[in-house]
């Protein structure tokens, strides 16, 4: 099973590079989209073989997520079922008879750190969210989750230790999470990789200078260690200021 996650970082402009031609080629089970950027009704996609989840922010051109998949889930979920946390449209959860898929586009922190409060609440309910669903069946889940976790998860790791994505409180509430029972599947392969990153900022050249960071995570439940065979990050595929990362499993 191939499983695909990619912020595309606006849909419909994504659509006018290369999307359908990545994603065709790809040919994953699921397709899971981040920071989709749109309304109800404001695109038109021919996904023959999949069925399409979408999840819209309130707020028009904002977050959003989506995923496309050729397994038709037992039931879907939009949200935490909080609504202090749905405004955003920021979660997707597919349940299947004996695991779940979650997408999930964790907000950012911004500048000066202003959403860092909001941001840890976020935090907390996601993760008794989770832990909710893997107290059922094993949780597969993906996505931006606005958090480089170690030093070598970003290129200037010494500069950004008090900027958005690398404060002391995000990591640690990454490395809560992976406590509670999860694990960073890119990190289960490839624990000492440098150098690799999904996402690099359209300023300073950055994707060309490799000045990226590594902030699109696959994450399963530990149950689910013995299934896993891959974990990619596409560094080859342009259309975004993220690549997509990629899981492969038996399930």
């Amino acid at each position: 099973m191939k499983l695909i996650s990619w912020n595309v970082n606006g849909l419909r402009a994504v659509m006018k590079k290369n999307f359908m031609d990545v994603f065709n080629e790809l040919d994953a089970d699921f397709f899971c989209l981040q920071e989709t950027k749109l309304q109800e009704g404001q695109i038109e996609m021919d996904l023959p073989g999949y069925y399409e989840y979408w999840n819209y922010a309130e707020k028009k051109g904002y977050s959003g997520t989506a995923i496309f998949t050729k397994h038709e889930p037992m039931t879907v979920t939009y949200g935490l079922g909080m609504e202090e946390h749905d405004q955003e449209g920021r979660l997707i959860t597919l349940e299947y008879p004996e695991y779940y898929v979650v997408t999930c586009y964790t907000p950012n922190s911004q500048n000066e750190l202003k959403r860092l409060d909001y941001r840890m609440t976020w935090e907390e309910a996601f993760l008794q969210y989770l832990n909710g669903l893997k107290a059922k069946k094993p949780v597969i889940f993906c996505g931006d989750l606005n958090v480089a976790h170690e030093n070598i998860d970003l290129k200037n790791w010494k500069t950004n230790q008090k900027n958005a994505g690398f404060t002391p409180q995000e990591r640690e509430k990454f490395s809560i999470l992976l406590e509670n029972g999860y694990i960073d599947t890119f990190r289960y392969f490839y624990p000492d990789q440098e150098g690799i990153y999904s996402w690099w900022s359209y300023r300073f050249n950055a994707r060309k200078n490799n000045a990226g960071w590594r902030i699109d995570y696959f994450v399963v439940s530990e149950d689910l260690k013995d299934k896993l065979e891959e974990a990619k990050i596409h560094t080859e595929i342009f259309g975004s200021d993220h690549c997509p990362v990629e899981l492969d499993i038996t399930l």
